[in-house]
């Protein structure tokens, strides 16, 4: 592993100081394989996701049961996110994410399967999401946690900014990409995609070194979800992150009525409603690529409060915007902001959680990022039923301003966070 310490700003290229920097991926083999392999696999489940749902549209011509799809994913995340950080700090991380990888495969496998041989069944699509959802409850906190075991702490920021750039390309390319690929070929021709995707995943997993969690001396013991949560109550810094998160997916959350405002908004039909929904992940695709100055940055703290100010200040601006390619601007500069605030709050959950207890933190992390917007999803909803659906867009806009100012305020130590001494 390369030392610690932290280059001058002078001595980093002005490439790495402006654009995505690529040296966790030169730094790290292992880093690279595993960043690499995610990023295919990835890809191929974005794919998958949608031909799920076309396929069970195709059979039931009903919105709520694709609506059900995302239920039948949400409910084992939440669930099994808690549970699957508990097991990635008991076993080796390793064999946990290779066999985790190796069940999601398997899954892939069955759609195929069933597509091939022409069983088309609503129940079995839904059961294969569901389990699917479980292993990656099982895998996203054991691939998590072996990031800063792989990387130096400096290297942390750019690896999530890295991490950021796979989760947004592929939900932007694969939806996409499936939708051809099923309007060409059918279903089991995505399925069989996603199926050699996985071989990347299973390859980078299967080629790590052995990391058991650094449990300290004495026996190892089973990992406990409450004592996870226990450590949780008592780390206000890294309470914050996940407040601060709630804050704007929960109060700033328009996704719900993208469909209302396409039409009353901006006399849009349902491309319009496409824009609206890949503005944000524009913006965050952006926000990744152009993110080597935030290596530079040792006041994360600070950065999180900032950005997750940036992303309620610009979704207020949206609700006030009646042309759309300027409600499509405040959009994805909301999408920047997302990804800036999430390249520090998971840098700061690696960098200042104790390794024994990374993966339950990273289980916490899912069923934040997994609930919270389905949360904001709803409230959303009933505001703008409630009131209409400016007041609930600039309401909540602003709310998230406003609460998170009050975060900082009411704990003004994470605004201190300083990144060459991480404290929980």
């Amino acid at each position: 592993m390369a030392p610690t310490t932290t280059p001058e700003k002078s001595e980093i290229p002005l490439r790495s100081r402006i654009f995505a920097d690529l040296t966790p991926l030169r730094l790290s083999p292992d880093y690279r394989r595993l960043w690499c392999g995610n990023t295919i696999s990835w890809m191929g489940q974005q794919m998958t996701a949608l031909a799920v749902s076309l396929q069970v549209y195709a059979l039931t011509h009903s919105t709520f049961a694709v609506g059900l799809v995302g239920l039948c994913s949400l409910v084992p995340l939440v669930v099994f996110g808690l549970y699957g950080g508990a097991i990635a700090d008991t076993v080796d991380r390793r064999t946990l994410g290779l066999y985790s990888a190796a069940g999601a495969t398997a899954m892939s496998v069955t759609l195929a399967a069933a597509a091939v041989a022409g069983y088309h069944r609503v129940w079995l699509l839904y059961t294969v999401v569901a389990l699917q959802a479980v292993c990656f409850a099982m895998n996203s906190p054991a691939r998590s946690s072996m990031i800063p075991r792989l990387l130096p702490p400096e290297q942390l920021p750019a690896a999530n900014a890295l991490n950021s750039l796979t989760s947004n390309l592929g939900l932007m390319g694969g939806p996409m990409l499936g939708g051809v690929i099923v309007g060409l070929w059918g279903y089991q021709a995505a399925y069989l995609i996603d199926v050699a995707a996985f071989g990347g995943a299973l390859y980078a997993m299967w080629r790590l070194p052995s990391m058991r969690p650094d449990q300290g001396e004495g026996p190892r013991r089973r990992a406990s979800v409450l004592d996870g949560l226990r450590f949780l109550a008592t780390r206000p810094n890294l309470r914050m992150t996940f407040f601060s998160d709630l804050a704007a997916m929960v109060l700033a959350q328009p996704r719900a009525l993208f469909p209302a405002v396409a039409v009353l908004w901006f006399a849009g039909d349902a491309k319009t409603v496409g824009l609206l929904v890949a503005a944000p992940a524009v913006g965050a695709v952006l926000g990744g690529l152009f993110s080597g100055w935030l290596g530079g940055i040792r006041r994360h703290g600070l950065a999180i409060l900032i950005a997750v100010a940036a992303w309620g200040a610009a979704i207020a601006c949206f609700g006030l915007s009646r042309h759309l390619w300027l409600g499509l601007f405040f959009l994805a500069v909301a999408g920047c902001a997302d990804t800036i605030s999430m390249v520090f709050r998971s840098t700061m959950l690696q960098a200042a959680t104790p390794d024994a207890m990374r993966g339950r933190l990273q289980g916490v992390f899912i069923v934040v990022v997994a609930g919270g917007p389905r949360l904001g999803d709803f409230l959303a909803g009933t505001a703008a039923d409630l009131t209409s659906p400016a007041t609930a867009v600039i309401g909540g806009g602003l709310a998230c301003v406003l609460v998170v100012t009050a975060l900082g305020l009411g704990r003004r130590a994470f605004a201190r966070y300083d990144a060459r001494d991480p404290q929980p």
